[in-house]
C-alpha cells in the first residue's frame, strides 16, 4: 500500500495529528508560570515517554506501555533531581 493509499483509506488520521499538535502546543505553553521543580518533571517525563515508546517497540512491540513506564519514571527522576544532585555533591 503506498503512502497515498493510507491518507486515502483514513481520512481521519489528519485531524488526529492536527489534535495531537495543538494539545501539545497549549500543554508547553502552561509551563511558563511552573516552578523550576515542575518543569524538571514535565520535561522527564517527555523524555521518558519518548525513550520508553522507542524501546517498548523495540523490545516488546508495544510503544504505548513503554511510554507510560518511561514517562513515569522520567517524571519521577526529574522531579528528584535536585535530592539526587545534593546527595552527590555532599549536601
Amino acid at each position: 500500500m503506498s503512502r497515498t493509499d493510507i491518507k486515502t483509506a483514513n481520512p481521519a488520521a489528519s485531524w488526529v495529528r492536527a489534535a495531537l499538535l495543538l494539545t501539545a502546543v497549549l500543554a508547553l505553553a502552561g509551563c511558563a508560570n511552573m516552578s523550576p521543580t515542575g518543569q524538571r518533571a514535565l520535561s522527564g517525563g517527555a523524555i521518558g515517554a519518548a525513550g520508553g515508546a522507542v524501546l517498548g517497540t523495540v523490545a516488546a512491540g508495544n510503544p504505548a506501555v513503554g511510554a507510560a513506564v518511561g514517562g513515569a519514571v522520567g517524571a519521577g527522576v526529574g522531579a528528584a533531581l535536585p535530592q539526587i544532585e545534593n546527595s552527590l555533591n555532599g549536601n
